[in-house]
């Protein structure tokens, strides 16, 4: 799909609010939920000195946004990337995820790093205790209902490790992390 890409901090209000409901609705399990969660979440990425984003545009049509917050002096998060539901799969967060790669590649950073938590059986450590192996496991992780990891993997980022019980118990956060530059 043919879009736009802008920095996150140039778009209207409205298109703001649009960017909060993305957010809600890509990742409905998680605390983006919650009232209020995604439209901080969009207001801390503009507003933070360490945080900045870019948003993809139809027009003047939000279809997704990505961002990233600077945590160490080589090594950035990437946190979040959402795209509208009806769009996905459709190159939008590919083309998003190279954008950010491609801006903070020129900012000097050379690890980008990610959590994918597995909140919703997404992979085989779903429900499971990865104590006392846990590197084990994080070395036999495949997809069962399909997972972002999946995604992030086919963009060249790599596992790098797993938090067991980050979300409760049997809900992990993989870590994944690609050299940019």
């Amino acid at each position: 799909m043919d879009c736009s890409i802008v920095d996150i901090s140039t778009l209207t209000e409205a298109q703001r609010a649009e960017a909060a409901r993305i957010l809600r609705e890509a990742l409905p399990w998680t605390d983006f939920a919650e009232p209020g969660a995604a439209e901080a979440e969009v207001a801390l990425t503009v507003a933070d000195e360490d945080r900045s984003g870019l948003a993809a545009l139809d027009g003047e049509r939000v279809l997704g946004w990505i961002g990233v917050i600077e945590t160490y002096s080589h090594a950035w998060e990437l946190h979040p990337l959402a795209v509208d539901p009806p769009h996905q799969r459709r190159g939008i967060g590919g083309r998003l995820v190279a954008a950010l790669e491609e801006r903070v590649r020129a900012a000097g950073v050379i690890t980008l790093y990610l959590g994918t938590d597995d909140e919703t059986d997404g992979t085989n450590l779903y429900g499971r205790e990865l104590f006392p192996d846990v590197l084990k496991a994080a070395a036999e992780l495949a997809p069962t209902n399909g997972h972002a990891f999946t995604f992030y993997r086919r963009h060249g980022y790599e596992v790098v490790g797993v938090m067991p019980h980050a979300n409760g118990f049997g809900r992990p956060d993989i870590f994944m992390a690609k050299r940019i530059g």
